[in-house]
């Protein structure tokens, strides 16, 4: 009998064994060392203390604000993150290349730099607050000017997520619905969403936990009213940081669960993902 004889493919990477242990090394430092540190702080507490401490009332009203705004800034996010990315795909336009690279600016800008800008802009005294106040709406120091705060930081996850899917659709799908006689929004709906739900998905998550997470952006805008309900998670986790007394347990308590459910959420997207990818191919 003849010996089947395998032969390993030559890589440009070293060895399985020394590769695997540069991953697990970094991924160790960069990701599993903080959060076990965020473990063993919160855990200091009492079950008792833990849980008197996360049903606080202004603590649920920050993680009502915050996973509400940045549900809704995600949602948004989706309907012009589409529109976008179909725009710089689909079409041929001067200054084309300089709005493709305007659309990460959000991701090399300082969040608080952000913050700042947004809150001039749409306070009373700034041009599109200004003009907001006079038909009686008030964006900055409310839950409005968040969800501006939030829409402004997670734009660029959708765009460039969907980006890509475009560019692989070929415009004869289109072409072929429309001679078939479906009208725009049938060829939408059939054709083009079942292609990009996938990545819409993947946009929504990503632009969904960095909104319930974010901090410099929002910081500025919201006013930090505990009265009027614009405390947000982060501003909890900072206030209980910086004050006379540091509590690093109740800092960590409340960041545990914001990882907590920012990974469910990411985790039920991800099954969602995963179904409508499976959709997609078969």
């Amino acid at each position: 009998m003849k010996m089947a004889v395998f032969k390993r493919q030559k890589s440009i990477i070293p060895g399985f064994g020394l590769t695997m242990g540069i991953t697990v090394a970094m991924l160790s430092l960069i990701i599993l060392i903080p959060l076990a540190s965020v473990l063993a702080y919160s855990f200091k507490l009492s079950p008792s203390e833990f849980v008197e401490l996360i049903t606080r009332p202004y603590v649920l009203q920050a993680f009502k604000t915050s996973i509400l705004c940045s549900l809704i800034a995600a949602l948004i996010n989706c309907v012009f993150g589409v529109i976008l990315a179909w725009i710089l795909v689909r079409y041929n336009f001067p200054g084309k290349r300089l709005m493709d690279g305007m659309i990460e600016l959000p991701f090399a800008l300082p969040t608080a730099v952000a913050g700042i800008t947004l809150t001039k802009m749409y306070s009373n005294t700034g041009f599109i607050g200004r003009a907001l106040e006079k038909i009686g709406i008030k964006a900055a120091y409310s839950k409005m000017g968040i969800i501006i705060a939030m829409v402004f930081i997670g734009i660029p996850f959708v765009v460039r997520a969907i980006q890509p899917v475009l560019e692989k659709l070929p415009s004869t799908c289109e072409d072929a619905a429309y001679m078939l006689g479906a009208s725009r929004f049938v060829t939408f709906r059939k054709v083009i969403f079942p292609e990009i739900r996938p990545a819409l998905l993947t946009g929504f998550g990503l632009a969904l936990a960095r909104g319930i997470g974010e901090y410099g952006s929002v910081i500025y805008i919201s006013g930090n009213s505990q009265k009027n309900g614009t405390q947000v998670v982060s501003y909890i986790i900072m206030q209980k940081l910086n004050s006379g007394s540091v509590d690093y347990e109740g800092a960590a308590a409340i960041a545990l669960i914001l990882l907590i459910i920012s990974f469910v959420m990411l985790f039920i997207i991800n099954i969602l993902q995963h179904i409508a990818s499976k959709r997609t191919n078969s």
